[in-house]
């Protein structure tokens, strides 16, 4: 899972800065680790997805060509209304360009809905719904 993990934030980094190079955030591509931290959920990714993603960019160098990579981190409760609120906070806001992991289908969902409409990069690694890459796609 962990290897994944690293991966998937690797494939994110450099996806993000050679695909749309104009579209990142200054010199830092930014991405957020949105799971479950505190409930059900969080002894399969939680702190762990967070902590190997810093350890997939620190693998990397700390940069994507020539742009550092940061790794920022929430808690989405299990609630697709805070993981929606969360994604729009960081698309709008903070300057997150691509958002991976969240692992709840409800709440990939709503994320899915926020970066389609920002046309922004959403990479899930373990959300089992149908609807994610059919009707909702």
């Amino acid at each position: 899972m962990m290897r994944l993990s690293r991966l998937a934030i690797i494939a994110a980094a450099l996806m993000i800065s050679a695909a749309a190079q104009a579209q990142i955030s200054g010199d830092t591509v930014k991405i957020g680790i949105l799971n479950d931290m505190s409930g059900l959920y969080a002894d399969l990714g939680g702190q762990g997805s967070v902590e190997a993603a810093r350890m997939a960019v620190a693998d990397f160098g700390d940069n994507v060509n020539g742009k550092k990579i940061e790794i920022i981190s929430a808690d989405h409760q299990n609630k697709p209304d805070v993981g929606g609120a969360i994604a729009r906070q960081w698309y709008d806001n903070d300057g997150v360009d691509a958002i991976v992991d969240v692992p709840t289908s409800s709440v990939a969902l709503a994320v899915q809905d926020v970066a389609r409409e920002r046309k922004k990069v959403f990479l899930i690694s373990g959300a089992a719904s149908s609807d994610l890459t059919g009707k909702a796609c």
